[in-house]
């Protein structure tokens, strides 16, 4: 008994961050469905009560693994949102995203798209609502674009960040197939030529 209440208060021995990311990369290169258990455990190097312990079930790691990528690999989507411009804004978007899709070492793509391209479980509608939450920040960055005149009066923010977020995931579903950092930065130069100026 006392041993077992001794197991139970070890101290993981491993870093939890570091070992999620291991996650977060299985998670990207297979999608949530394709993502085994032993396929997770195998890569994040811990057996599967030690993963339970720290992340949860499946659903649960995969929710985390998400948040991590969020974090860390989305981070220039945040960064972008301080441009001081819409079209600097949108321009510093979606050429960080050609970068980050095609990064070498990192899977071709992007997490939140590849994570649920064939799922039919829960995890679909939380990465769609994951997505949808960066949509409506771009959104609100670009509707204050409008109040300062910075794009013209009747512009529709919401309408806006939506072309722009259709424009960043079908990069990374072109991505994911193979499709080369240049060619994905062509389709943002056509992106942006589309793009209302302020008068």
């Amino acid at each position: 008994m006392a041993e077992a209440t001794r197991e139970r208060g070890r101290p993981r021995g491993f870093d939890v961050d570091a070992v999620l990311d291991r996650a977060v990369e299985v998670f990207w290169r297979q999608g949530y469905e394709g993502a085994s258990l032993s396929d997770l455990t195998e890569a994040m190097g811990i057996n599967r009560p030690s993963m339970y312990a720290a992340y949860g079930n499946k659903e649960e790691l995969f929710r985390r693994a998400v948040a991590r990528y969020a974090e860390i690999d989305m981070a220039y989507a945040r960064e972008a949102l301080a441009e001081p411009t819409a079209r600097a804004v949108i321009e510093c978007f979606l050429r960080s995203n050609a970068d980050a899709l095609t990064r070498p070492g990192r899977p071709a793509g992007c997490l939140s798209i590849q994570g649920g391209l064939s799922t039919g479980s829960d995890v679909a509608p939380f990465l769609a609502a994951s997505r949808l939450a960066g949509e409506r920040a771009l959104a609100d960055r670009l509707s204050r674009a409008v109040d300062e005149g910075d794009l013209p009066p009747g512009t529709d923010p919401a309408a806006l960040a939506r072309y722009v977020m259709v424009v960043s995931e079908g990069n990374a579903v072109h991505a994911a197939a193979g499709v080369s950092r240049e060619e994905l930065h062509a389709t943002v130069d056509i992106a942006l030529r589309a793009l209302p100026s302020p008068r």
